[in-house]
């Protein structure tokens, strides 16, 4: 189909099947539906791209750099012990009006640590004095929680010990107010577009599933004079190929990884609008440690030690990914991360022979499990085929959408399962403390109370460089003495996006994209992007 003739006919199914037929200002690839667009209940990507477009916490990152800068905190002030922290909230108001204040911040932390909401990001709280008790059930006394409104205006934090990426928290997207009346006026049904209410940039002003979230600008938004956009559209798909024509034929401003074929990534190295930068994040492989084959330490460590993850960076992805040493990505000010061993198949035979599985035989079943996604079954196969190649074991593959892999995984019902983590802070620990026995993002079924006092060790220490080398024997711990998860590379930013439409699109190392500082050079939208292959263009 001609490309113009497509995007005409997009167009006009959009505006007759929505309720708001307005062209968008600016269209995005958000990804995969999210779960929830409640910030106490996130814990993906989608989520919390969602949650920080419509509420505003203490404090927000900067587009570029990603340190902490002023949201409706002011300003703050933080004792010589760095154990306490006194924001001043600034004169701002929720979309329906009434005033965000110091006691809606309260509301929304301590309902993160109720043990009945079962957040997953609870651990996000655990540096507040008796945050961790509140929220395993040790503790009840909210009194002793600690953080308060002293009064409207200022919300007073204390620590158990300091943190020196605490402001970084306060920016995190389930840190972020929520509408306690609205909450208990509707219930579940908060969250819909036509009862919501948000303090941030943007207003939700519709979602219709599995096509599309639309954001409207907010009007009462404290500093709604620097959001330039009007409306914006936020498609939520998980098929990269239709999202790729998306983009090419007009109908997407921006698109990540999501929405990029492997097979077209050595012509768009080629293209202005193909930006790749790097990217606090990795790829890898969870093990249910309680499932056989993978309760034993020796059959995980056989299957590391077999892959050989430079084939998949230098065949499958083809972009600039590099295999991972580590589960932490490089460049941490003052870190070193831990060293994986090399590919070693003899070493790998040994243990799977020590396991009672020599060359394969009696290996039980066994699935790698993966989200919908060309890339996700590409790196599966190629492992599938390293496995049954160096070990003699027969690997199945299994492909769910997105909400039901994150069900299977969080319940433990597989045997390996895809996973990756964007680090939430610049620090070791967004990638170390997930490990913990009582993390809700640990959905491993590892449980090791050492392990857990190593972190809790690394939390209370004062001085950096002995706490970097804490950090250290901890992913040392879960990598060459557990192995619970298995390394694979390290991502990079992949974005399409034309730098002479838009401002305000540069990747950071979240690769977050903030809406609120995205502005139109060009006053149009809707330009097919040319692909010069005819080869290619045929595939789409």
């Amino acid at each position: 189909m001609n490309r113009r003739i497509l995007l005409l006919f997009l167009t006009l199914f959009i505006s007759a099947c929505s309720p708001d037929s307005r062209p968008p200002d600016f269209a995005y690839l958000l990804g995969a539906e999210p779960e929830t667009i409640d910030p106490t209940l996130s814990s993906g990507q989608p989520e919390g791209r969602v949650a920080r477009t419509i509420f505003e916490g203490l404090t927000g990152n900067d587009p570029v750099d990603l340190h902490p800068v002023p949201g409706m905190a002011r300003s703050w002030d933080i004792t010589p012990d760095g154990l306490v922290y006194i924001f001043h909230l600034r004169s701002a108001v929720w979309s329906d009006g009434h005033p965000v204040t110091a006691h809606d911040f309260a509301y929304a932390w301590q309902r993160l640590l109720e043990p009945k909401n079962a957040a997953r990001y609870a651990n996000m709280l655990y540096p507040v004095a008796n945050a961790e008790a509140y929220n395993k059930g040790t503790l009840t006394d909210v009194s002793k929680l600690g953080f308060k409104a002293e009064d409207d205006s200022t919300f007073v934090v204390t620590l158990k010990s300091p943190c020196a990426y605490f402001l970084d928290l306060c920016a995190f997207y389930t840190l972020l107010p929520v509408p306690r009346a609205t909450i208990e006026k509707y219930g579940d049904d908060w969250i819909k577009p036509e009862h919501i209410v948000t303090n941030g940039p943007f207003l939700l002003g519709e979602w219709i599933l599995n096509r599309h979230i639309r954001f409207l600008k907010n009007p009462r938004y404290w500093d709604a004079e620097h959001v330039y956009l009007n409306v914006a559209d936020a498609y939520t798909s998980e098929n990269i190929n239709a999202n790729f024509n998306l983009y090419m034929t007009g109908v997407l401003d921006w698109l990540d990884s999501g929405g990029v074929p492997l097979f077209v990534i050595p012509e768009l190295k080629q293209r202005s609008d193909f930006h790749v930068a790097p990217y606090f994040n990795t790829y890898f492989y969870r093990f249910n440690v309680t499932r056989p084959p993978f309760n034993d330490a020796r059959v995980r460590k056989a299957f590391f030690l077999a892959m050989d993850a430079s084939a998949i960076t230098q065949y499958v992805l083809r972009a600039g990914q590099e295999p991972a040493h580590s589960l932490i990505p490089p460049g941490i000010p003052g870190y070193t991360e831990a060293q994986l061993p090399k590919r070693n198949i003899e070493e790998a035979q040994k243990l799977m022979a020590q396991a009672g599985y020599p060359n394969g035989q009696g290996f039980p079943k066994a699935e790698v499990l993966f989200n919908t996604s060309e890339s996700h079954k590409q790196i599966a196969e190629v492992l599938q085929s390293q496995w049954k190649e160096a070990l003699g074991v027969k690997v199945d593959l299994v492909n769910q959408e997105w909400k039901v892999y994150l069900n299977s995984v969080q319940t433990l019902d597989y045997w390996m399962a895809r996973g990756g983590w964007i680090g939430d802070y610049l620090d070791p620990n967004t990638f170390l403390d997930m490990w913990t026995s009582k993390n809700g993002n640990n959905r491993t079924g590892f449980d090791d109370p050492a392990y857990d006092a190593l972190i809790e060790r690394a939390s209370r220490t004062l001085d950096p460089a002995e706490r970097m080398g804490l950090l250290n024997q901890a992913e040392s711990w879960i990598l060459n003495r557990e192995m619970i998860i298995l390394p694979i590379y390290y991502y990079v930013v992949m974005n399409l996006y034309d730098p002479e439409d838009f401002s305000g699109l540069t990747p950071n190392l979240q690769n977050q994209i903030m809406l609120k500082g995205i502005k139109p050079l060009k006053g149009h939208r809707g330009r097919p992007r040319d692909i010069h292959t005819p080869a290619t263009a045929e595939r789409f």
